[in-house]
């Protein structure tokens, strides 16, 4: 079953049974959502975009055209998303620059993740990071820019 509060403002058909849409979401009518996904208050999603299964995305993401969100993915709160490397109001050359969060990916509180990038598999990223360029699978990143990390 799946469970829309009634402050949100659900236009697409696509989601999978068992998601969760919290109060104040707004998800726009071409997005494709997958099952048992929990997407919590105040988050906004585009057209373009396609969410797997069992995504959890806190409070304050807004998810733009261009931006692909695997199976099993974490976002975090405020985390922010970005699909033109030269933004400019009413920008008639913008270019569409498209995002791929891999499965397993994890991505801490208020990071940002600059368009045209691929976070591969079961990568991690720590709050506050500023991604910057593909990160390869299974790694841990963080920083401004975000640079890897070695384990412990």
């Amino acid at each position: 079953m799946i469970k829309i509060h009634p402050t949100a403002e659900v236009l697409t058909n696509s989601i999978g049974d068992g998601t969760m849409v919290w109060q104040y979401c707004v998800i726009l009518s071409n997005a494709v959502i997958g099952e048992n996904c929990n997407i919590n208050y105040n988050v906004f999603i585009e057209n373009d975009v396609i969410i797997g299964n069992n995504v959890t995305i806190k409070p304050g993401v807004q998810i733009w055209d261009g931006i692909t969100i695997e199976d099993n993915v974490f976002i975090g709160p405020n985390v922010t998303f970005t699909n033109d490397k030269h933004p400019v109001s009413k920008n008639k050359d913008f270019n569409l620059l498209k995002t791929i969060i891999k499965k397993g990916v994890s991505i801490g509180a208020n990071s940002t993740i600059l368009p045209g990038i691929t976070l591969h598999e079961n990568v991690i990223i720590g709050a506050g990071s500023v991604v910057t360029k593909d990160i390869p699978e299974g790694e841990i990143w963080f920083g401004n820019p975000a640079r890897k990390r070695i384990q412990h």
